[in-house]
């Protein structure tokens, strides 16, 4: 195989559109297939990953997906864009406009005023801990209309703990590789959420991810917690800029139930942490729990975000009812990258 690198100099130019016209899709298409073919530089591939990542949400496709897609099939631009279709739909009018302007030297940033969803008290509890509920976020009837969507694909019966342990292509652990459906989108565009990130990221142009869906059912002798346990999903390059992550509850979830789990305030530790560590550790083997990890309980509807600096993921569940979630996020366009991954 050749293993000529080709730099972004010479790719399709993210002015180019397909029959979607939305600009940087054939573009992205055109670098997925070097990275599978191992003809781009790992530099060159993350130099446009915020402005990929930024594409897919606005097509409504998960990213994982999408590239899974592309690595394991090779197919044509024209293919893929049927394919997209096929998956999501037809780009939303609105959001493709929205991201074509942002190619445009002319493009007007609207100086809205900006949301104050978030009260005092919990501006001070993000300020020392880098987490927040945000109550209600959603109803309680479209919480479980989500969640009969998520049994009816990965084919169980909620109340039924003999259907719970089905092997399913697509369940990855604890996640379920389900992207689309017209209740996740509904869920997603939570006027509440959606104000509650602008205020933290303190601006309105913001994106919301296209992203999956999360069953975490009781350990059983059989069946065991897989993970993921606390973790990054960040480098720990310092500093660790601001990013922001997010999970909504999609049933009333107990400590014991596999809560998400984080640890508090370590946003404000996290540097000191670091240099504090023997020369040559690796801070992700380190035993995150000690650090002060803490369950989160809270109900269906109630909707999670955190800083990205502090270690989270879930833990086994310990209850005798599943726990489901889903995952979204909302993020700018320019949020930059640490260049090193630690």
């Amino acid at each position: 195989m050749d293993q000529t690198l080709l730099s972004l100099a010479t790719l399709v130019p993210t002015s180019e559109k397909g029959k979607l016209g939305i600009m940087h899709l054939k573009r992205f298409w055109n670098k997925a297939l070097l990275k599978r073919e191992s003809k781009i530089s790992q530099a060159d591939w993350n130099g446009e990953w915020q402005l990929d990542r930024v594409l897919l949400s606005a097509l409504g496709l998960g990213l994982e997906q999408c590239l899974i897609y592309i690595f394991r099939e090779a197919p044509s631009f024209d293919r893929f864009e049927n394919w997209i279709i096929e998956t999501a739909g037809y780009p939303d009018s609105e959001n493709l406009l929205r991201f074509n302007n942002l190619f445009n030297d002319k493009t007007v940033i609207e100086e809205e005023p900006l949301p104050a969803v978030l009260g005092d008290d919990q501006l001070k509890c993000w300020q020392e801990n880098g987490y927040i509920i945000i109550r209600d976020a959603v109803s309680k009837e479209d919480c479980e209309k989500t969640i009969e969507v998520i049994c009816d694909f990965i084919g169980i019966r909620r109340n039924d703990p003999t259907t719970w342990y089905k092997q399913h292509p697509s369940i990855q652990g604890i996640m379920v590789q389900l992207f689309q459906h017209p209740l996740l989108n509904k869920n997603r565009q939570s006027e509440k959420v959606r104000s509650a990130y602008e205020q933290l990221w303190r601006r309105k142009d913001i994106w919301v991810t296209a992203d999956r869906v999360g069953f975490n059912p009781p350990e059983t002798e059989r069946w065991k917690f897989p993970g993921p346990n606390l973790h990054w999903d960040c480098s720990l390059d310092l500093p660790i800029p601001f990013s922001l992550q997010g999970l909504l509850y999609l049933s009333d979830t107990e400590a014991s139930q596999g809560a998400f789990t984080l640890v508090p305030g370590f946003h404000n530790k996290v540097e000191s942490w670091l240099h504090s560590l023997p020369a040559g550790a690796d801070p992700r083997r380190q035993n995150l729990h000690a650090l002060g990890s803490t369950p989160i309980a809270a109900n269906g509807g109630d909707f999670i975000i955190w800083h990205q600096a502090l270690p989270h993921g879930s833990r086994p569940n310990t209850s005798d009812k599943p726990r489901f979630v889903q995952y979204f996020t909302y993020e700018p366009v320019d949020i930059k990258e640490a260049d090193l991954w630690i």
